[in-house]
């Protein structure tokens, strides 16, 4: 028997024209049938068929969308809106127990001197600035000077309106001269120690920062002299 054989081309030309087949009837298979889009609510399904249909309860009209309608914020009313009222207004404020003095006195002061000191028998004034009332000062003191400068040792009360202060000069009151021999001014430094009071200054405390002067116009033995006084008195004072 005599084989056929059959060449490469007419291989290749034969595949080709199969799949032409092949590709042709599912062309012609799908341009028979239409898809069409069903829509229920949100749901959509596409339906495809030579005579599609929609399922029950579906339709191929596409619903609309009704949009919703802005809706306008009122902004609620911010904290400092209303204001709240403060706390002070009705709450009254507390009542200090510090006061601060400051306060100058003027008068006289008798002066007696002898060999070894010199005294203040009796000291008297009248103050003004912030002194809350105590206006009349009284006193005595002392000192035993041997250079220009020396330490002094004195008591007095401030008094007035109800009210006093009883203070003492601590260790860092001196009295300097300004010249070496009378007659001259006497300077007065140091600090006036509150111990105690009375009235609204009761339980008093505090220091006083004292500066004042006086003239003398003798400082021999057995002299006595009364001179003009002059002391400005500052500082707190704090009540119990």
């Amino acid at each position: 028997m005599q084989s056929k054989k059959i060449s490469t081309s007419k291989k290749l030309a034969l595949i080709i024209a199969t799949l032409s087949l092949v590709l042709g009837g599912v062309t012609t298979a799908n341009a028979a049938n239409k898809t069409i889009t069903c829509y229920n609510g949100k749901i959509v399904k596409k339906v495809t068929a030579k005579a599609p249909k929609c399922p029950k309860g579906y339709t191929t009209k596409k619903p609309v969308v009704t949009p919703k309608p802005a809706t306008s914020v009122t902004p609620k009313p911010t904290a400092s809106a209303t204001p709240k009222a403060s706390a002070t207004a009705s709450t009254p404020a507390a009542t200090s127990n510090k006061f601060s003095f400051n306060g100058t006195y003027k008068g006289k002061m008798s002066i007696v001197w002898s060999d070894a000191d010199v005294r203040a028998t009796s000291v008297s004034g009248d103050g003004t600035g912030s002194i809350f009332g105590m206006d009349s000062l009284s006193g005595s003191g002392e000192s035993s000077p041997s250079t220009q400068c020396a330490g002094l040792d004195g008591l007095g009360v401030i008094s007035g309106g109800g009210s006093s202060i009883k203070v003492s000069f601590d260790t860092s009151a001196k009295v300097c001269a300004e010249d070496g021999a009378a007659p001259t001014t006497i300077n007065i430094t140091g600090f006036a120690v509150v111990n105690s009071g009375t009235g609204k200054f009761a339980g008093a405390s505090g220091k006083l920062k004292a500066v004042g002067y006086f003239n003398i116009k003798s400082a021999d033995a057995g002299a006595s002299e009364t001179s003009v006084l002059t002391l400005t008195l500052t500082g707190e004072i704090t009540t119990k």
